[in-house]
């Protein structure tokens, strides 16, 4: 296979990825008639920046470990199938014959960990510009925390106003293929940290617990209180909260798609430690329990099998109405978990970003007339950061400030019983 020829079909495949099977058949076809593709890849790549939510929709496609301590893996990627229908309605026969073989066994191979591919693919939004340098006085600190059910590495943003004084602490857990590093540049949370002066917690997923560092939500195991993956975030968050000065009752937690699921997750099984939760493109906890719940609930949502906490727990939750990554009847079952069953009184406001999205707010609160939960759906955005800024991934800078939004709603909120941090 020549260097053309390859190079064609690592665009094919990333466009397929997309969902943009036109374009992908139609390099395929060039490619292997020996002609040029019609559209440059610049300009596909240009593209592609305007469409966050491809990669994201491939990433839960795991297969479990065949033994305890295994790791997971990525399915065999179905391209050849997508691609092949793509031919059926150009050529009106079957598209199955008409792929060739090396081409068929080149996508299928996009699966495979030994190929290398296949983590390329799903990593190529992340971006790779140097960190932007720290304010004088700041500090961005990697460490580490520990306990039985293993071990996971963390980045602490400590703003140059911090002295000593008490002060909130968020905790960001960022989604599949993303980094720290990568999470805090799509964000600006940092940016926001340094403006209100509050501490930033972001806990890296391991590549070992997950192929594609996606937070195991998954998992039975995993949405459990003080087991599995909720046990170690709450071990970072209450280890910060042992090292630095934490303002009592003001911790909170917040996500995007695995990590908002994983938010959520950590909302209910530990509502005495975080006093308001965020999911941005997330998942209700319990929404999945295994493989195949997670694909039907990405795809149509998914009914959460447990109630979570007894009490409402402070939701605010950020959904585009186009995400084809993790459907948004997700956003509203996110509410209604955190809703606990409590009767609140709701407004909606409708109202436009200066960036263009326009949105629905809805804000539930209760007898006293505190909002409670605040559900935000982008009209017209997909799976990605809202308000973010283009140095990280999947965002979507035209929509409204979800992080400013978010902290916002954060400072209404505190636990006048603080979680120890013991």
């Amino acid at each position: 296979m020549n260097a053309k020829l390859n190079s064609d079909m690592l665009e094919a495949t990333r466009l397929t990825r997309e969902g943009r099977l036109t374009e992908a058949m139609t390099i395929l076809q060039d490619a292997l008639s020996g002609a040029h593709p019609s559209a440059p890849a610049t300009q596909a790549g240009k593209d592609a920046g305007q469409h966050p939510c491809g990669p994201a929709a491939w990433i839960i496609d795991m297969v479990p470990p065949s033994f305890k301590g295994g790791a997971w893996s990525p399915q065999k990627f179905d391209a050849p199938n997508r691609i092949s229908s793509a031919f059926d309605g150009l050529a009106g026969g079957s598209g199955q014959r008409q792929v060739p073989e090396a081409l068929r066994d080149f996508l299928d191979r996009m699966g495979q960990p030994s190929s290398g591919l296949a983590l390329d693919g799903l990593s190529g939004l992340v971006s790779t510009r140097a960190p932007a340098p720290l304010p004088e006085g700041a500090r961005f600190d990697q460490q580490t925390f520990a306990n039985e059910a293993g071990s996971r590495a963390y980045k602490l943003y400590i703003p140059s106003g911090y002295t000593g004084q008490p002060v909130p602490l968020v905790v960001m857990l960022h989604g599949c293929t993303q980094s720290p590093d990568d999470f805090a540049a799509g964000t600006r949370m940092n940016e926001l940290a340094e403006e209100q002066t509050f501490l930033v917690a972001y806990p890296a997923q391991a590549q070992s617990a997950n192929v594609s560092k996606c937070w195991n939500w998954f998992n039975a195991a995993d949405q459990q209180r003080d087991q599995g993956e909720p046990s170690l975030i709450a071990g970072i968050t209450r280890q910060i909260m042992r090292d630095l000065s934490v303002e009592p009752g003001h911790v909170y937690v917040a996500g995007l798609s695995a990590g908002g699921a994983a938010a959520a997750i950590m909302g209910s099984t530990y509502p005495d430690l975080y006093a308001a939760v965020g999911v941005h493109s997330g998942l209700a906890c319990g929404a999945a329990r295994d493989m195949p719940s997670a694909f039907a609930a990405m795809r149509q949502g998914g009914v959460p099998s447990r109630r979570g906490a007894k009490q409402p727990v402070p939701t605010i939750v950020f959904h585009g109405d186009r995400d084809t990554t993790v459907h948004p009847t997700n956003g509203d079952q996110v509410i209604a978990q955190s809703k606990a069953g409590s009767d609140l009184r709701t407004t909606v406001s409708r109202g436009q970003a200066p960036g263009g999205i326009s949105y629905t707010r809805t804000i539930a609160c209760d007898d006293s007339g505190h909002p409670m939960l605040e559900h935000w759906v982008l009209h017209g955005a997909g799976h990605a950061w809202s308000g973010g800024s283009p140095t990280g991934s999947y965002t979507e800078p035209r929509g409204p400030d979800a992080s400013r939004e978010m902290m916002r709603f954060f400072s209404e909120h505190s636990k006048p019983e603080a979680a120890s941090p013991l």
